[in-house]
Formats: C-alpha cells, structure tokens, sequence
C-alpha cells in the first residue's frame, strides 16, 4: 500500500459534519441555558422587553420595524417614531441593560459554544484517537496529518480552538449578534460572505480539500478503511526507505 493519503470522499465527510454539527448544536444550547440560568440573562432581558415595551404603548410605534418599514412611514409618524427613540436613548436605565443584555449574550454563546466545541471536537477525539468525532467514527473517517502521521493533541487543539471555533464559528456569530442589536449593518453581511467565499476557494484550491481549520493545523480527513496512519514521523520514514528499496530490487530485475 502507498502512504499517500487516502481522502475520504466529500459525501462521508458532508454527511459526519452535519452529524456533529447536529450534536454541537444540541451541547451548546444545554450549555447556554445552564450559563443563562446561572447569569440571571433571562430576568434581565424580560426588564428589557419591559422598558421597549412601556415606550412603544406611549408612543403607539413598534420599535422591531425594518429599515424599509420605516421608511415607508408617513412622515408623521417617522417623526413619532424619532422621538420614541430618543426618548428610549435618553433613559439611562434602559441603556444599561441594553448593553448588559448584548454584553451577556456574547457571553453565553461564546462560553457555551467553546464548551461544546472542546467536548465534541478535542475531548472526543482524543478518547476515540485519531482525531475522530462521533460523526467521523460513524461514516468511517480518520484524521492525520497531510503526511499520513497520526495527529497530536497539539494539532487537534489548533483545529478546534483557532480554526473551528475563533475564525470559523465566534467571528460570524459576533456579527450575527451585532447585526440583530443593530450595531453593524451592511459591514457585517460583507464580512460574513467574504468568510465564506474564503472557505469555498480554500476548499476548491487545496489539494485535499480543506477548510480553515485543516489548513491551520496541517491535518486532512481521509479514509478510515483504506489509510495507512503512522504513529511517528520516524515511521514513516523508515516505511518510504522500504518502498524505495523494494522499488529499486524491481529495477534491478
């Protein structure tokens, strides 16, 4: 058998992401609602929603309209509108919590989604061992260095702290939040489609396919069945010399 890597075709590796993807997403959330609990978030949200509320009965307008909703208002009532806002802004109650809430919330997801991310994608690989997640394990995938070495808990950490959860996942749930508070607006969508025309010319570019986090760590997804992984550098080494002399005896004949 060759040591060149063995890749594990797209289908497999589609199908174990949406699988973790699955299991990530159910660990955040029991994460986030025991971070939230312990936070208080919920009762200070609910102040929040109060306070909205009391200014949107005042002022009879509904502060969750689009940009083009208000747009379309009479000018009458942008004019109301305004001045329910300002009014809004001026309450420094109001404005505290609003940024205790947007404050929290970056909180809850950033903690909840890194205790998911560790459990899922460094702590289950490890137990498992060759860098496979339950989703991996399941549709037969491996995970090695682009050489055929078996990954180290070095690699694995890079992977999923760096790649998988800073650049791949926090950045654009930051600006997800940010957009929904409305402190970014067009800014935010181009940065989010630019992350992602990166990753697409990453993984069509690459001569293994990969995205970010493989590309930071050195690591490729391959066959679990048909790939040959070498516990050191050393080995494999030692198994080219073995090729390369059973390659030259054939010469020979």
């Amino acid at each position: 058998m060759m040591y060149d890597l063995q890749k594990a075709n797209v289908f497999k590796r589609a199908s174990a992401f949406l699988f973790d993807v699955i299991l990530l997403s159910v660990a955040a959330v029991g994460f986030a609602f025991i971070i939230s609990a312990i936070t208080g978030y919920d009762v200070q949200s609910r102040r929040l929603d109060d306070i909205y509320a009391r200014y949107e009965q005042e002022y009879g307008v509904s502060f969750g309209i689009t940009e083009d909703e208000y747009n379309a208002l009479p000018e009458a009532e942008k004019e109301n509108f305004d001045k329910a806002g300002e009014a809004l802004n001026a309450d420094a109650e109001a404005a505290g919590l609003f940024m205790m809430v947007v404050n929290l919330t970056m909180v809850i997801i950033s903690i909840s989604l890194l205790l998911a991310y560790m459990l899922l994608e460094f702590v289950v690989p490890l137990l498992f061992g060759n860098g496979q997640t339950l989703g991996k394990k399941i549709f037969g995938i491996c995970l090695v260095r682009t050489d055929g070495v078996k990954v180290t808990p070095v690699m694995l950490l890079i992977r999923t702290l760096l790649g998988k959860y800073t650049i791949e996942t926090m950045v654009p749930v930051l600006i997800l939040i940010m957009i929904y508070f409305r402190i970014v607006g067009l800014t935010g969508t181009v940065v989010l489609l630019l992350i992602l025309l990166i990753q697409i010319i990453i993984f069509a570019a690459t001569r293994n396919h990969s995205l970010i986090h493989d590309l930071l760590a050195g690591t490729a997804a391959a066959d679990m069945a048909s790939q040959r992984i070498f516990e050191s550098e050393d080995e494999l080494i030692e198994y080219k010399k073995k090729l390369a002399a059973e390659a030259a005896a054939k010469k020979e004949y």
